[in-house]
């Protein structure tokens, strides 16, 4: 799942691959509020899925864990 997440993050918000990990932070990736709506529009058309508290999501692994939970429940 990280490995997806990452290749949408490297596509849509024009980051490197090698900068995104699963600690980092959305700050220290510099992805603002618009960023991140962005990517949270993309993920809930590519899993189907809805994402209600997308502010509450502060790191990659925070994302990657909520995503991972809404798809487990599917």
């Amino acid at each position: 799942m990280f490995e997806k997440i990452q290749e949408m993050m490297v596509e849509s918000l024009s980051l490197e691959k090698n900068d995104i990990k699963l600690e980092s932070t959305f700050e220290s990736l510099e992805i603002d509020s618009l960023d991140v709506f962005e990517l949270v529009t993309e993920i809930e058309e590519e899993f189907d899925i809805e994402i209600e508290d997308a502010e509450n999501l502060k790191s990659v692994q925070d994302l990657v864990a909520y995503i991972e939970g809404k798809v487990a429940v599917k």
